[in-house]
């Protein structure tokens, strides 16, 4: 594992990296023997620096919650980062695509608690009954780590590779439509890309979220009342460029647009 000193130096990098809109070279190629345990303490530490310096943790965002994408990183678990106030867009939104760096853009739902999670056994049912909303959500995705070559290790110590989120569309009580089979269709300037249903993630998006608040419990934590959680993307990364404008319809649930200036 590496030291307190060197977790310290990375998480350092990274928050210059992010005031910069720059990459830093790849943890893993600099010290092949990081873990996944150091890349969350990376994490924790550049989190906290950020909190220190007057920004505000509003959420969670989950990753890697597909089949597909846990077969192609050689995984066997989500990742996990977190999501501050600063990050928030509105359906239509223009954003500033400078803010970001290597900007992708995936389809997601955004669970709203009303109460909060925690427990080594916290399930689904438990989550549905925290929920005061589900809303669609687009994940900014961002990076501050170069991207060939990366490992899960790099993508924790990044954010879990979290840029921002654009939250729209009509919110839905959990209890009102059967999360699995909600469906989005994502347009990139009028094109379609990529269509997805929800249970691509890990057969109901709520399952992610039931596996964060039993994995925060683990570290003492837990997902707080009125904290907003990203459940995972159901369909691959679309990649934006400047000038693009993104929309995606979610059926009954509305649409969410945006576009990056």
């Amino acid at each position: 594992m590496l030291t307190a000193d060197t977790i310290t130096a990375i998480a350092e990098e990274l928050a210059a990296a992010e005031r910069a809109r720059g990459v830093i070279p790849r943890i893993t190629a600099r010290y092949p023997e990081a873990t996944v345990e150091d890349s969350y303490a990376i994490q924790n530490v550049w989190r906290d620096k950020n909190i220190a310096a007057g920004r505000r943790v509003v959420g969670r965002k989950i990753g890697l919650t597909s089949r597909a994408m846990q077969a192609a990183t050689g995984i066997t678990e989500p990742d996990y980062g977190v999501m501050f106030d600063d990050t928030v867009w509105d359906s239509g939104a223009l954003i500033p695509f400078d803010a970001y760096s290597n900007v992708r853009i995936e389809v997601e739902l955004a669970f709203v608690l009303r109460a909060p999670l925690e427990g080594p056994r916290c399930t689904v049912f438990d989550v549905l009954r925290a929920t005061d909303h589900v809303t669609p959500a687009l994940e900014i995705l961002d990076s501050r780590i170069e991207l060939e070559g990366r490992t899960i290790v790099d993508t924790i110590a990044d954010n879990a590779a979290y840029g921002g989120v654009v939250l729209g569309g009509t919110p839905t009580a959990p209890g009102d439509v059967d999360l699995r089979w909600v469906s989005a269709l994502l347009y990139r300037n009028e094109t379609i890309e990529e269509t997805g249903v929800a249970a691509g993630v890990l057969n109901h998006p709520a399952t992610g979220v039931a596996w964060l608040a039993q994995k925060l419990h683990q570290h003492g934590a837990r997902i707080e009342a009125g904290e907003t959680v990203l459940a995972g993307s159901f369909t691959r990364p679309v990649w934006v460029s400047r000038g693009d404008s993104v929309l995606c319809d979610y059926g009954p649930l509305g649409v969410i647009s945006c576009r990056f200036v």
